[in-house]
């Protein structure tokens, strides 16, 4: 449930941080004073009659400053319709043609949306997606359009140095102090939207196993699913294609896409695309899709083989606020900031950032039933517990927009760092140390670091004093949030030196 939470903390810090003053203090006095909230049912109101005979008195009334149920259903991101006109002059003459009947016709695409289960193929014309662009535009756009102008995320530059049997992530260290303050949220790099290192052979072989042997508990897609999950697939083998083209290219008909670290060739028109991804990317995607009868996202297709508590077959066809429903105070407090940035990202500003765990070794998947959970109900002795078996479990998730399908992805990788890089690492032991001594006690027992603080702490702590004595962290220092976070000072030397490049 890392993810879970982690998404919950970043749509509502952005929700919060956009309103005025007056604003805040209102949603500071409705979570404060915890007064209950208005329904949150799409019901008709009584008759007029029927309201002024059972009018509540007064002291039974929903206090004013509450608002009335939402409804999102005439709530819509920004249009991404400017980019055809652009696209349509590089296109072949057929789909030139096709693509410009479309976009000269009236566009009516508040009143013929594409239905939640519906594939697009089944629709009758012209149908719409919720960035605005038809069924007739999709298809005249044919397979792998140009997604950067189309999103207005410019593809990664290429790194032809990049050597995947050296390659390191770069050192995430998402550690904040104050704990409580808000998330440290950034513009996604898109260098790095997809990041691959030394373990993406094992990586891969390890999906594909969980996938034979859990099924759709690893990976499933519901009706309707179809365009997100082929756009998806396409924006991705793009991306990697553009980031690393010495490893991977696609054929000249772009139906084939060769892996030259796996050396193998995938057929795009033979296998779905979720299992496309299993096969060649590294990386959890969750896809969800918006419902055109009340405006609210559903978690309708997802390949997800590092979840922490959960698995797609426990969550999916639920609705946003369902997913989250396990982390405490989320109705009060989080439901409605999150409903509505989902119901406004546009596909040009994607963000990320990354949450963080304690793990005895490095457990990819572990659902609710797995037996390593156990593990976080008892405190090993430290003789049968040494450093060198506990490692930080960076989950670096980004969020964005796709912009034909309208569908919003939520990714993310689990990434494993033994405990013990970090004493040389200026101020991160002092840091960690300080959120695992003094953080809010709900959030830390959600985060589950209980089983391991016997054995880190005392680490941590003989570590700050080393980096003190040797002059890498002032006497005396205050410990607050790193300038360079998620990183630290001198990470980036650090990180090239280790891989070499």
């Amino acid at each position: 449930m890392l993810w879970a939470l982690g998404l919950a903390f970043i749509l509502g810090s952005i929700f919060f941080f956009s309103l005025n003053q007056r604003q805040r203090d209102t949603v500071l006095s409705r979570i404060v004073l915890r007064r209950r909230r208005t329904s949150g049912a799409f019901t008709p109101p009584l008759s007029p009659s029927l309201e002024k005979a059972e009018k509540p008195p007064p002291k039974e009334r929903a206090p004013t400053n509450v608002p009335p149920a939402i409804d999102y259903k005439d709530v819509f991101p920004p249009s991404r319709r400017a980019p055809l006109e652009t696209i349509a002059t590089s296109l072949p003459p057929d789909q030139k043609r096709k693509l410009s009947v479309s976009i000269s016709s009236p566009v009516v695409s508040r009143g013929s949306m594409i239905p939640l289960t519906s594939p697009i193929e089944d629709c009758i014309s012209p149908a719409f997606t919720a960035t605005e662009l038809s069924n007739e535009e999709i298809e005249a756009l044919g397979d792998f359009p140009d997604y950067a102008e189309l999103s207005g995320v410019p593809l990664p530059e290429p790194c032809h140095e990049f050597d995947i049997k050296k390659a390191l992530p770069r050192p995430y260290r998402p550690f904040r102090w104050s704990y409580h303050q808000t998330m440290s949220l950034t513009k996604m790099d898109t260098d790095y939207w997809l990041e691959l290192e030394n373990t993406y052979v094992e990586r891969i072989a390890q999906r594909q196993q969980l996938y034979r042997d859990h099924g759709k508990n690893v990976l499933q897609y519901l009706p309707g699913s179809e365009l997100a999950c082929k756009e998806l697939m396409e924006m991705s083998l793009q991306f990697l294609c553009a980031r690393y083209p010495h490893y991977f290219s696609l054929s000249e008909s772009k139906t084939t896409f060769i892996n030259n670290i796996l050396h193998t060739t995938t057929d795009l028109k033979a296998i779905h695309p979720l299992v496309v991804l299993l096969d060649n990317v590294p990386e959890d995607f969750a896809v969800m899709l918006r419902d055109p009868d009340n405006g609210f996202y559903y978690f309708r297709a997802g390949v997800i083989c590092s979840s922490l508590g959960w698995d797609v077959g426990s969550k999916i066809g639920m609705q946003l606020h369902e997913i989250h429903a396990p982390i405490p105070d989320y109705k009060e407090k989080m439901q409605f900031s999150m409903d509505r940035y989902f119901a406004k990202l546009p596909t040009d500003r994607p963000i990320q950032r990354g949450s963080w765990g304690l793990e005895i070794d490095n457990p990819l998947w572990t659902p609710s039933w797995h037996p390593h959970l156990s593990l976080r109900n008892s405190q090993l002795p430290p003789s049968e517990l040494p450093l060198s078996r506990l490692h930080l479990r960076v989950d670096w998730q980004t969020l964005r927009r796709l912009p034909l399908s309208g569908a919003i992805i939520f990714n993310f990788k689990a990434l494993f760092t033994p405990i013990e890089e970090f004493r040389d690492e200026p101020y991160i032991p002092a840091l960690c140390n300080k959120v695992l001594k003094e953080g809010k006690g709900s959030i830390m027992e959600y985060k589950g670091t209980w089983h391991v603080e016997h054995v880190v702490k005392p680490a941590l702590e003989e570590w700050e004093r080393e980096q003190v004595e040797n002059g890498v962290v002032e006497s005396g220092w205050e410990v607050r949030t790193l300038d360079e976070s998620p990183w630290f000072p001198g990470w980036e030397e650090k990180w090239r030196g280790r891989q070499g490049f």
